[in-house]
């Protein structure tokens, strides 16, 4: 699963539409299954969902994918099983038989997945798949887009919603204004920086904030509890030592990572700037280190 990730303008849909020799490049080349991406024979090997898909809204569903089917050189008892199928499998079994201009965008969404399913693609692109869906179309968009990688599919899919990319991507890369700005494994490149670490108290006192103030670049209070963050790696024991001597509550410790987003706003040149909690900020004095 690979997310191509930018702002709108980066040129997401100008790279799939490249790829898949529907607008052509002034420069450059690109190899798809280890061909040469303008080998009409590699279309027969993947499948496309566009950004803003729009068929034939005046066919039925079914009669919109056995047309898809007849241009991918299905005919007979094979089409009409491949049909039933992928209306079984994206759940629109029940209505095949309507026209496609009643169906709703998260409808047409599932449409547009069983036409790019049609010829049982090796490599399938997706531009935008859950763009305009509910939270119900987008969980059951995502569902699919997981069958299909666990049936060991290889999944292009270019998008501007982080939160679906971190939760589904393997590999990620960055494109802004055209040009390719970080790009790999979206473990290692959330794991490669680590902002601090995040200790959670229950209802300590003044004096244990005044103690560990000194270590800490952040503190905050929601309700009873305090969550203080400790830049430095070497402080974290410090700033426990301290804590537990004044017979402070712990509740959690956790390393704070760089999200998606971090890495995101990083790689664009935008303004990082960390999420407040919800809760009452304390002021930090600064330590002095000398």
């Amino acid at each position: 699963m690979f997310g191509l990730l930018g702002p709108n303008g980066a040129g997401k849909t100008t790279t799939l539409k490249i790829l898949l020799r529907l607008v052509f490049p002034t420069s450059g080349t690109a190899r798809l299954l280890g061909r040469k991406f303008d080998d009409p024979q590699i279309h027969r090997r993947i499948g496309y969902l566009p950004e803003n898909p729009y068929f034939y809204d005046h066919l039925t569903a079914e009669e919109f994918l056995r047309y898809v089917g007849q241009l991918c050189g299905l005919s007979g008892g094979n089409l009409r099983h491949r049909v039933r199928a992928l209306f079984d499998r994206v759940g629109l079994a029940d209505f095949q038989d309507e026209p496609l201009r009643k169906f709703s965008k998260g409808m047409i969404q599932r449409v547009g997945i069983a036409q790019a399913l049609v010829n049982d693609p090796e490599l399938i692109f997706l531009d935008e798949p859950m763009s305009g869906l509910d939270p119900l179309g987008r969980r059951d968009v995502r569902n699919l887009i997981l069958q299909l990688k666990a049936e060991g599919k290889t999944i292009f899919f270019s998008t501007h919603i982080l939160s679906d990319a971190e939760t589904l991507c393997d590999r990620v890369a960055v494109l802004h204004r055209g040009r390719l700005q970080g790009c790999g494994e979206l473990r290692t490149l959330l794991q490669s920086a680590v902002s601090g670490t995040e200790i959670l108290f229950e209802n300590p006192s003044d004096e244990v904030l005044q103690a560990v103030a000194p270590f800490c670049s952040s503190i905050f209070r929601t309700g009873g509890r305090v969550r203080v963050t400790v830049p430095k790696e070497s402080d974290v024991e410090k700033c426990l030592s301290v804590a537990i001597q004044l017979h402070a509550k712990l509740v959690s410790m956790n390393p704070v990572g760089m999200s998606l987003e971090d890495y995101f706003m990083a790689q664009v040149g935008g303004r990082l700037e960390s999420a407040k909690r919800p809760g009452e900020e304390i002021p930090v004095s600064p330590r002095d280190d000398s």
